[in-house]
C-alpha cells in the first residue's frame, strides 16, 4: 500500500476511474471538501507486480477533541470505499490488512469502511430478490479479519439505480404508469427545468433548509453545503436542476456524477404548485442529464433499511420506486475497532453527543430561514 501525495484531483480521479464501485464520495474533490471540515484526507493505492492499480481508497481522519484540546489519537473513515474488486479473496485480504496496519500507524480509535457493494437485490421476500454471491462471502471475510457491523451507519445501505443506457422511450415504458403520466402531466402544466450554477447556492439552499424543516431530516449549515456545492460545480461534476411554475422557482435537485455513475444527492422543494407534479419531472430531467453525460446508472440514493411503512424512507421509496429502478441492498458500514477499549467508549458517547448535535441542526436551520 502506497500513501500518495498528489497535487490536483486529476491524477486521482483518473486512477480510481476504472475500479469497481468508483464513487463520488471517493473523489478527490471530496478529500477536499472535508479538509475544510476537520478531516485530514489520505489517499491509499494498492498496486500489482507490473504497476497495476488494485485497489484505491479516500481515507478520511480525524482528530478526536476534548474541550478543545486535540488527543493523540483519532478516527478512520473511508466512505463509500475502499474501492477493488471485492471477488478477489487475496486482494480483500491485503486491503483490509493494510488498513489496519494504517490505522494502527496512526493510533486511531477504529477505522470504518463503507464500499459500495451490494449484497443483495430486490426487496426481501419478494420475487424479484435476489443475493449477490460476493457480497456475502466479503461478510463472512470481514469478520473473519476482526471486523465489525458498525451501528454507525454513515450512508444509506440501501438504494434505487436505474440503468439509463436504454433510449428515452424504453425508458419511459419501464416506469410505472402513474409515473410517465405525472411526468407528461407537469410538462402539460408548465413546468420547466433550467440548469443552474454556482450563482443560485443561496436559493438552493433556503429551499433545502425549508425541505428539511417540513419533513422532518437533518442537514447541515450554509457553509457545509457552498463548499460542497462550489467545489463539485466547479469541476462539472455536480449541476443542480432547478424546477419553475410561471416564473417561480419551486423545486431542485443537485445531481453528482463520477466514473459514468450518477447520483441524486440533494433534492428539495417548496410548497407551492406540488399538484403540478414538478418532482417527477425534476427525475426525468435528471435521466436525461446524467444519460448525456455519459453516464449508465442513475442512483436515487436512499431506500428502507427495512421495507415497511414504519421505515421512516417509505414514503419517499414509493414515489422512487415508479421510474423503472432496481432496488440495491448494500454490504453497510464496518469497523476495525483498533483500541477496543476506546471503541466501546466512543460508541457508547458518540450516539449522545449525534444526539445533542441534531437538535442543535434543527434550531440552527430553522434560524437560518428565519434572517
Amino acid at each position: 500500500m502506497d500513501v500518495v501525495n498528489l497535487k490536483d484531483g486529476v491524477e486521482w480521479n483518473d486512477y480510481i476511474e476504472e475500479l469497481p464501485g468508483a464513487h463520488a464520495l471517493q473523489t478527490w474533490q471530496w478529500g477536499q471538501v472535508k479538509s475544510r471540515f476537520g478531516w485530514q484526507p489520505h489517499h491509499l493505492l494498492w498496486r500489482d507486480g507490473g504497476n497495476q492499480i488494485q485497489a484505491a481508497a479516500l481515507a478520511l481522519e480525524r482528530r478526536i477533541s476534548v474541550k478543545g484540546v486535540t488527543m493523540p489519537t483519532s478516527i478512520i473513515y473511508i466512505p463509500r470505499g475502499p474501492l477493488l474488486d471485492w471477488s478477489h479473496e487475496a486482494i480483500v485480504s491485503q486491503v483490509c490488512k493494510d488498513l489496519q496496519t494504517f490505522a494502527k500507524g496512526i493510533k486511531a480509535i477504529f477505522i470504518k469502511i463503507d464500499p459500495d457493494l451490494p449484497v443483495g437485490f430486490g426487496i426481501p421476500g419478494e420475487e424479484s430478490e435476489g443475493a449477490d454471491p460476493t457480497g456475502e462471502n466479503v461478510h463472512s471475510l470481514l469478520k473473519g479479519f476482526g471486523w465489525v457491523f458498525s451501528d454507525e451507519q454513515i450512508q444509506f445501505r440501501n438504494t434505487v439505480q436505474v440503468d439509463i443506457r436504454q433510449g428515452e422511450e424504453d425508458l419511459l415504458m419501464r416506469m410505472k404508469s402513474k409515473t410517465r403520466y405525472n411526468i407528461r402531466l407537469a410538462k402539460r402544466r408548465g413546468v420547466l427545468i433550467r440548469r443552474g450554477d454556482a450563482s443560485d447556492i443561496d436559493l438552493l439552499y433556503q429551499m433545502y433548509a425549508h425541505t428539511a424543516i417540513r419533513d422532518d431530516f437533518i442537514i447541515r449549515n450554509q457553509g457545509y453545503y457552498r463548499a460542497v456545492w462550489e467545489t463539485f460545480f466547479k469541476a462539472s461534476l455536480a449541476t443542480p436542476l432547478i424546477a419553475e411554475v410561471e416564473g417561480q422557482v419551486v423545486g431542485a435537485a443537485v445531481i453528482f456524477r463520477s466514473a459514468k455513475r450518477a447520483w441524486y444527492f440533494h433534492g428539495m422543494s417548496m410548497d407551492e404548485h406540488r399538484e403540478k407534479m414538478f418532482n417527477y419531472l425534476l427525475q426525468w430531467e435528471a435521466m436525461l442529464y446524467a444519460k448525456e453525460a455519459g453516464c449508465h446508472t442513475y442512483d436515487m440514493w436512499g431506500a428502507p433499511d427495512v421495507f415497511t411503512e414504519a421505515d421512516p424512507l417509505w414514503g419517499v421509496y414509493r414515489f422512487k420506486d415508479g421510474f423503472g429502478g432496481q432496488v440495491v441492498r448494500t454490504l453497510g458500514a464496518w469497523d476495525f475497532p483498533n483500541r477496543p477499549i476506546l471503541y466501546r467508549l466512543y460508541s457508547r458517547i458518540f450516539p449522545r453527543i449525534l444526539s445533542w448535535m441534531r437538535r442543535q441542526g434543527k434550531k440552527d436551520t430553522r434560524r437560518s430561514i428565519n434572517t
